[in-house]
């Protein structure tokens, strides 16, 4: 095979069917460039590695243990030579088109470090975490009570999901969404790869917030479309271990980006809201594994 043009990470963690779904829709819908899949498997023990080998022949495999979402990435991403490199959830599926709109959106403008698609949900909806603005700590609080997700809420509590962005209007944004990030290899070597800091989740919005500091822009194209199953390669439901990762991620971007320095009680009372969200998420999630099963079970 000659040198890839683009380098396509899957990092799969169970989840076969979704995965599978995943990389067919790469078979069908190639982009123009020379590609290359790499599916990364974390640890997975459903049998995904052995299906990718028997099935998808064309797709290289590295097997690691469950060694967290940004360090399996990096795996690829200090490696790659490839221009540009697509981080790809395996519960996504890109649609006709999508690939190449986002490769020609980064390659006419060397500004843009980054790149993201529309992302709908099976419902045909739109993700809104495919645009978004950084969090602040009142945006947050309002994105998670359900304040800042009505139609009708303020820029101020809607800011987090770029309410003020039009989902069919492409442009800069503050970050886009780790299912689907198509980066220039040129910002990647300026940057960095993931912050192996995060276990599992606020990568995304770490790395983006570092592409910016470094002057690259994250850019968001709406004219290609993927589906994104939210939670599908989770279950529908995070695990213990997945809640923690996820709450420990809040408060580690908090104190690297917005900790405002000489401020202990407003980081104090942050802290103890998100432990009080955390605590509050375990409460809900074992409630409802004690009234029945997870979907699909």
């Amino acid at each position: 095979m000659t040198e890839p043009e683009l380098e396509i990470v899957i990092v799969s963690h169970g989840a076969a069917g979704l995965l599978r779904r995943c990389l067919e829709s790469l078979r069908r819908f190639p982009p123009v460039l020379t590609a290359r899949v790499t599916v990364v498997d974390s640890g997975s023990s459903d049998g995904t590695p052995d299906m990718v080998e028997r099935d998808f022949p064309e797709v290289r495999l590295m097997r690691c243990g469950n060694i967290g979402f940004s360090a399996a990435n990096n795996l690829v991403l200090r490696e790659v030579t490839a221009p540009f490199v697509l981080l790809l959830n395996p519960d996504t599926e890109v649609f006709e088109g999508a690939l190449d709109s986002s490769l020609e959106r980064i390659d006419r403008d060397p500004s843009i470090g980054m790149v993201g698609c529309r992302l709908v949900t099976e419902s045909g909806a739109l993700d809104h975490a495919c645009k978004r603005s950084f969090p602040t700590p009142v945006a947050a609080l309002a994105h998670f009570t359900g304040v800042g997700r009505h139609d009708r809420a303020p820029g101020s509590l809607s800011q987090y999901r770029a309410s003020g962005h039009d989902e069919f209007e492409p442009g800069e944004v503050d970050a886009i969404n780790g299912a689907y990030m198509l980066v220039r290899r040129q910002a990647l070597l300026e940057v960095g790869p993931l912050d192996e800091g995060y276990w599992l989740y606020m990568e995304d919005l770490d790395w983006c917030r570092r592409f910016w500091q470094a002057g690259w822009k994250v850019f968001y194209e709406p004219s290609g479309t993927a589906l994104h199953v939210k939670g599908g390669s989770s279950g529908g439901r995070r695990s213990l271990r997945q809640e923690v990762a996820f709450h420990r991620g809040m408060g580690r971007f908090y104190r690297r980006y917005d900790a405002p320095v000489n401020r202990g009680a407003l980081n104090l009372l942050v802290y103890l809201g998100i432990a009080l969200k955390l605590a509050l998420s375990i409460a809900i999630s074992a409630t409802a594994t004690t009234d029945g099963p997870r979907p699909g079970q």
